[in-house]
């Protein structure tokens, strides 16, 4: 890993400077040359160093994070289904609306449904909801696994 980024030395050839340096004002016959894009030295900010601030725990997540764990989706169905199955909605569920609005419109099957349909609405409620419990479900199960809490 890089510490610094660039170094203060002057480059010639590169253009010339409009203010004079502090090590080109004693000598005036002397031509300074340096470059605009040249900084001075700037300590890399690096996550690896800030390790020791949390106990020695590294605070990411590893490259694979996303890979496929079998808790993750089970529990999470399962978490989005029990409160889905809940009569909350005029006696009914989530669910069972949902479920009910596809049997009627595969009833008309070559036509699809149209925008006035409450289909849509509960095809896009039930999948965000169950969208929400797999990401929370991913978040949480990594998260104890690589022990981030």
């Amino acid at each position: 890993m890089a510490a610094t980024l660039a170094s203060s030395s002057a480059v010639i050839g590169l253009g010339s400077s409009t203010l004079p340096s502090p090590s080109c004002a004693s000598s005036p016959k002397k031509i300074c040359l340096s470059s605009g894009f040249v900084k001075s030295p700037v300590a890399a900010r690096s996550p690896l160093r800030l390790a020791g601030t949390h106990g020695g725990k590294f605070m990411c997540f590893e490259r694979d994070w996303l890979r496929k764990d079998l808790n993750v989706i089970g529990f999470g169905l399962i978490g989005w289904l029990a409160p889905s199955s809940i009569p909350a909605i005029g006696g009914k569920s989530l669910s069972g609306l949902f479920f009910e609005s596809i049997g009627t419109e595969l009833a008309h099957f070559p036509t699809p449904p149209p925008l006035t349909s409450q289909f849509w609405l509960w095809l896009v409620t039930w999948h965000l909801g169950l969208f929400i419990c797999l990401t929370f479900g991913q978040i949480g199960f990594k998260g104890r696994i690589e022990e981030y809490f």
